[in-house]
């Protein structure tokens, strides 16, 4: 794929790799913010089953609500996720008409490399090219890669 039909984005996270895994699967309530709303983490709980057909989701004021569906997880190599979330912040039932998000964790040293690919907005239909210009803004994977960096930073990891 191209750069104009995916996000591909990369970061070091300053854990080693299993801490790393450990960190974007067992913990998002420490990173996960919604490209959808203000961004905020707080009042908002966030879970990762991390099994294949497990499922993303939030709860906040509102309730839960599922933002993806875990594909296939090798700990601590990679988790790849369907992205269940239309571009106005609705859910998706059908993980088959969700884009993809992969997430491979890489040994750097006594850090890890993050490499982040969001593609298939096509699944989207016509709002895909949109959707992938929102996610390669700030408020999408940009801010949620600030989170990661920040909570890998915490103390409570270590």
């Amino acid at each position: 794929m191209t750069q104009d039909t995916e996000c591909r984005f990369d970061l070091l996270l300053a854990l080693p790799r299993d801490k790393a895994f450990a960190l974007v699967v067992d913990r998002p309530d420490l990173w996960w913010s919604t490209p959808f709303r203000d961004g905020s983490i707080a009042g908002s709980e966030a879970a990762i089953e991390p099994f294949a057909g497990g499922r993303c989701s939030e709860t906040d004021e509102n309730g839960r609500r599922v933002w993806g569906t875990v594909l296939s997880i090798e700990p601590p190599l990679y988790v790849r996720l369907a992205w269940q979330v239309t571009l106005r912040g609705e859910e998706i039932a059908d993980p088959a008409t969700a884009s993809r998000v992969m997430l491979n964790f890489r040994e750097a040293g006594p850090v890890t490399r993050l490499e982040i690919v969001h593609t298939e907005f096509l699944r989207h239909g016509e709002e895909g090219a949109d959707y992938l210009g929102r996610m390669c803004e700030p408020g999408g994977w940009p801010r949620i890669m600030d989170n990661l960096e920040k909570a890998a930073q915490g103390d409570r990891l270590r």
